[in-house]
């Protein structure tokens, strides 16, 4: 059996479906499944059952012990400020995890991010040690930093675990996540609207209009991932970033949203709001040696790749539903 927590969310849903696709069907999703928004995310798949995310947590030695765990619940809005909601579900609620992992001696996979590099100020290196000097710049990046930490410091581990750190990810089943859905879903959803996209201007000289760069990957890459990392064989357990190792620009993604819909470019700049200006990140690149000496070798998606499979295959398809 293999355990999935924010099963009902983006990245976990995929993950679900992926197994099914390879014959896994015995799988405890966990998550709260209250919210009507996420049902279409689940409602196809196949699975022992399905178990809200505080009764799982209260009763875990009442399931049957799984093969793997793939911790992927978490509060991920960037905007939200308050810090209980984030020390409960993303620091409290994956000690409790880890700890019936260590007791059960159960392999985990959980999900760190890559805001734990707030600026990049020390660069996007996924080595164990950076941990402890990077400056998150919000609460959700501290809480993720923070149990990343944590888990450094234990002396008792799972046999192996592994904190993914997930750059900017994006694909079918994001559709819930409002404001925290991928640039390429409010591209789509945009220039549908409007005929056009409006890109957050620069406002460092050195930078031109649309030039600020992220590492965009495709959501079934981080599934190949999460797979491999689940049966890779003699795996240094500790961080690892995932992302493709390439940074793009936000021109070239808006700039492929018009091609996957067979539309002219037409792409203008407003000003980046003041709130978040000064904290605003110009580059981010994840570095990959790690997964890759990991044994990791299959080639990432592109983005213009990505990013046309996405639009015709699933959003597309879905806006004609």
């Amino acid at each position: 059996m293999i355990v999935i927590t924010g099963a009902a969310g983006f990245i976990a849903s995929r993950l679900a479906a992926r197994l099914n696709e390879l014959g896994e069907e015995d799988l405890l999703l966990v998550d709260d499944f209250s919210r009507r928004d996420k049902e279409a995310n689940y409602r196809k798949l196949k699975y022992r059952a399905l178990v809200d995310r505080e009764a799982y947590l209260k009763k875990l030695e009442a399931f049957i012990r799984p093969d793997v765990v793939f911790h992927l619940g978490a509060r991920t809005d960037t905007t939200e400020k308050d810090e209980a909601i984030f020390a409960h579900l993303n620091v409290g609620y994956s000690k409790r995890i880890w700890q019936y992992c260590v007791e059960q001696q159960i392999p985990l996979i959980y999900a760190s991010s890559a805001a734990t590099y707030g600026l990049g100020e020390h660069g996007y290196r996924d080595e164990n040690e950076l941990a402890e000097v990077l400056q998150p710049l919000n609460p959700y990046g501290r809480s993720k930093n923070d149990f990343d930490k944590w888990a450094l410091r234990q002396e008792k581990a799972p046999p192996s675990w592994v904190g993914v750190k997930f750059f900017n990810v994006y694909g079918p089943n994001e559709y819930h996540k409002g404001r925290m859905a991928s640039v390429v879903f409010h591209a789509f959803r945009q220039i549908q609207q409007t005929g056009g996209m409006k890109l957050f201007r620069s406002h460092r000289e050195d930078v031109r209009d649309g030039q600020q760069k992220r590492d965009f990957i495709y959501v079934e890459d981080v599934v190949d991932v999460l797979l491999f990392l689940a049966q890779a064989r003699q795996l240094e357990s500790g961080l690892y970033n995932l992302g493709t190792g390439i940074a793009r620009s936000f021109w070239d993604l808006a700039t492929a949203v018009f091609r996957a819909l067979d539309k002219p470019a037409n792409i203008s700049f407003i000003d980046t709001p003041e709130d978040i200006r000064n904290t605003y990140q110009y580059y981010t690149r994840a570095e990959m040696d790690k997964l890759r000496a990991a044994g990791y070798e299959r080639e990432f998606t592109s983005l213009e790749e990505g990013i046309r499979d996405y639009v015709q295959r699933f959003l597309l398809a879905q806006q004609q539903l």
